[in-house]
């Protein structure tokens, strides 16, 4: 009993020595930032006579809003990839079914319209997203660190 008593009381003295070290440090970090930043562009585009309205006034409206929509969801590509599904269906080793999503789903902070024209019967929009823009909006919200430095008492 006492043997025990005794390997336990030695363990629990070894686990709050160890432990000790983690509380006995002073760690100061230090922000970096990276050595280039890209301009993305993108160009979103949507049809004029297919959009719904009562007239032309309304129907250019709406494809303004469509294709800047489309040309956010290009940036969105570009910063955050597609995510793509397939699927095939098999009945006697034949194929009978195949099924393909894709999809995008993103925050995009900061793009700037370049330009909205329209080209025929399309209205076209140019976006620009500086990433040293969407980096500074980044470090507003989250200030990224690394250690610069620790000290150990």
């Amino acid at each position: 009993m006492k043997f025990i008593r005794a390997m336990l009381m030695s363990l629990t003295v070894c686990f709050i020595a160890s432990c000790s070290s983690f509380l006995d440090k002073h760690v100061v970090w230090e922000y970096e930032k990276p050595d280039h930043f890209p301009v993305l562009r993108s160009i979103g585009y949507a049809p004029i006579s297919a959009q719904p309205g009562d007239n032309e006034q309304i129907k250019n409206i709406m494809a303004m809003r469509a294709s800047k929509l489309d040309a956010y969801r290009e940036l969105a590509e570009q910063v955050y990839g597609h995510q793509v599904q397939g699927q095939t269906s098999m009945k006697n080793l034949i194929s009978s079914d195949d099924k393909a999503r894709s999809r995008v789903e993103g925050v995009i902070r900061g793009a700037k319209v370049i330009k909205a024209y329209a080209v025929g019967d399309t209205y076209a929009t140019e976006l620009e997203l500086d990433m040293s823009l969407v980096y500074d909006l980044y470090r507003i919200e989250t200030r990224p660190r690394k250690i610069k430095k620790v000290e150990y008492y």
